[in-house]
């Protein structure tokens, strides 16, 4: 039997892991984090506290802190673009009412985070995201309540209008999912640029072990040019694995096995009937468990 304090804890996982995955970027660090969060739990006395969530939000804030020192100097030699590690989930899965229960992130916020300090960080996520009050924001940051408002006038500086995410009709999504696949695994370029917005842009992350575009590529023309170069390399001729459409950080998307044995995971960011930014993550390092939404009589 699970016990009050692990149930008390439990109801505040999926926060945690958002909180601790939008701090750092990472899924598998965030699980991490939220598990030596629990190990503390247990060593506190959770019936004397007044807001066990907050209390939490603390714990895995300042354990994210002291990640990030060493986080940033290993991004610093980053190869290539960042991009977080995709939250994959099936298409048809019901979308989380509340923020506390959502772990992903849209993949332009987290980008946007990036510009952030660790404080701005943490006081973005915890106050505009999470709704945590100024008083359990400075108790979470060791900073005085006006300190912690001028790191949030910072953060908000930075990040700007990128919250803003477009909801997309789920026919529509699909459509446009299945159409991209179709039109990328077999270089279609015509078919690709009418998908896209006129200012769309390629995001590409291979973390310097599988290839992938080290810069951003702007504009529907070089991009709709770009992947049908893909499609024209030798080999590039052989089927394509595709998992149908999926949600990655809820956007629409899909994971595909190319046919030179690369796994990835692409998000489609989607505005008035175009895709506005493909987001293409192909470092093995952040695809752990990606291939288990491939079809299975395909990969084995």
């Amino acid at each position: 039997m699970v016990d009050a304090s692990t149930a008390e804890f439990e109801q505040h996982r999926r926060f945690l892991t958002g909180l601790a995955y939008r701090m750092l970027g990472s899924l598998s660090d965030a699980q991490d984090i939220v598990q030596d969060a629990f190990l503390r739990w247990h060593g506190a006395e959770p019936t004397a506290l007044a807001s066990p969530r907050a209390w939490l939000g603390k714990i895995v804030t300042r354990l994210c802190l002291d990640m990030m020192k060493s986080a940033r100097a290993r991004r610093e030699s980053y190869v290539g673009q960042w991009l977080p590690e995709p939250v994959i989930e099936p298409i048809d899965l019901p979308r989380a009412g509340s923020i506390d229960d959502r772990i992903d992130a849209p993949v332009a916020l987290m980008l946007a985070l990036e510009r952030l300090s660790p404080l701005e960080r943490a006081a973005f996520i915890l106050h505009d995201i999470f709704e945590m009050e100024f008083d359990e924001l400075s108790d979470a940051l060791d900073r005085t309540e006006a300190a912690c408002r001028q790191l949030l006038v910072r953060a908000r500086g930075h990040v700007g209008k990128t919250r803003q995410r477009y909801a997309v009709d789920a026919e529509e999504a699909n459509r446009l999912t299945t159409a991209f696949f179709q039109a990328t695994s077999s270089g279609d370029a015509s078919a690709l640029r009418d998908l896209l917005a006129d200012a769309a842009r390629l995001h590409g992350d291979g973390g310097g072990k599988r290839p992938a575009t080290l810069n951003i590529i702007y504009g529907a023309d070089k991009i709709s040019r770009f992947f049908a170069g893909v499609a024209q390399k030798p080999g590039a001729q052989a089927s394509t694995i595709w998992s149908g459409p999926l949600r990655i950080n809820g956007l629409p998307g899909f994971v595909a096995l190319d046919p030179f044995g690369t796994l990835q995971a692409i998000a489609l960011e989607i505005e008035d009937g175009r895709i506005v930014a493909i987001y293409s993550m192909r470092n093995p390092d952040k695809l752990t468990g990606a291939e288990a939404f491939l079809p299975a009589s395909q990969t084995a």
